[in-house]
């Protein structure tokens, strides 16, 4: 590709000059002067300013999808040309959700780079719906997503197996209850994830089926992370619904505690989320990497 392609798609995923040009390692002036040749080449603006931010416009976004694409036809000719001399080259980009970017995808990535030391990774990681945005949007490879739902466009595959439990920290009012009932959970005070999170949305619909009200619980606070969540309950009267492959340490060490609730369980599965039309030869093979992977 072209440089100034390079440099309209940083400014593009940045939406940003300026930090463009700090990812670049050029000036500013440089930047604006790329985008300028490019615009020229269009005879298009590609950029908006609004107050004190950019947007791109219509041919901008054109733009943008098409460069993306043209991108990842240069990672798979890498790949390709590694392939015809046993070194296998290229990149691959990975988003996943919180949960399994951090207690999950580290030791296939790491255990991946062992065996293809020329395949450069890169990992993204947010809430569930983010890193589908990012699939569509053609800024990731692959997305391993903990969500329910699925959205158009996206192909969706089974990788891992998880539940969701009920914990409490050590030192709260209910660490001495074993159980607890249904109901004591429209009355215990509960922390939960932020909207958009793949085990939020899994919790909802496991309480639906109770014929729970969400509505109805003591949810004082919504947290953007299992890590601040694990922390919160340290000092913290109440429970939290998490990840047991989040917590497995905090129980070893018994700074939580887990409770069962009569009658109810929330199993789920990770899964692979990849764009229809758009997979790349890189994610092929992390993604067989990772089903075969004994997680």
């Amino acid at each position: 590709m072209d440089y100034r392609d390079n440099v309209f798609l940083s400014v593009a995923e940045h939406l940003s000059f300026s930090k463009a040009a700090e990812a670049l390692h050029i000036s500013q002036p440089a930047v604006s002067r790329h985008i300028k040749e490019l615009e020229q080449r269009y005879d298009a603006s590609l950029f908006e300013r609004k107050g004190n931010r950019i947007y791109l416009t219509g041919a901008g976004e054109k733009v943008y999808h098409a460069f993306r694409e043209i991108a990842q036809h240069y990672r798979n000719l890498d790949f390709e040309m590694g392939e015809l001399h046993n070194a296998q080259a290229g990149e691959i980009r990975v988003g996943a959700s919180s949960t399994i970017a951090q207690y999950v995808i580290p030791r296939v990535m790491a255990s991946f780079h062992k065996r293809y030391p020329h395949i450069r990774l890169h990992l993204m990681n947010g809430n569930s719906f983010e890193m589908e945005q990012l699939l569509l949007d053609n800024r990731i490879d692959l997305a391993l997503v903990e969500n329910l739902s699925s959205q158009a466009g996206i192909r969706y595959r089974d990788f891992l197996h998880d539940e969701l439990i009920v914990v409490t920290g050590k030192s709260s009012l209910y660490a001495e209850r074993a159980t607890i009932e249904k109901e004591d959970l429209l009355q215990i005070p509960l922390v939960l994830r932020e909207e958009g999170s793949g085990t939020l949305e899994v919790i909802r619909q496991y309480f639906a089926q109770q014929k729970i009200l969400f509505e109805d619980l003591n949810t004082p606070i919504h947290l953007g992370s299992t890590e601040s969540i694990k922390n919160f309950l340290l000092d913290f009267n109440g429970l939290a619904i998490v990840s047991e492959k989040a917590v497995r340490n905090e129980l070893y060490l018994k700074t939580l505690v887990k409770l069962q609730v009569t009658g109810i369980t929330f199993p789920r599965t990770f899964r692979i989320a990849h764009k229809i039309g758009h997979k790349s030869r890189q994610a092929e093979q992390f993604e067989q990497f990772l089903l075969n992977y004994e997680l």
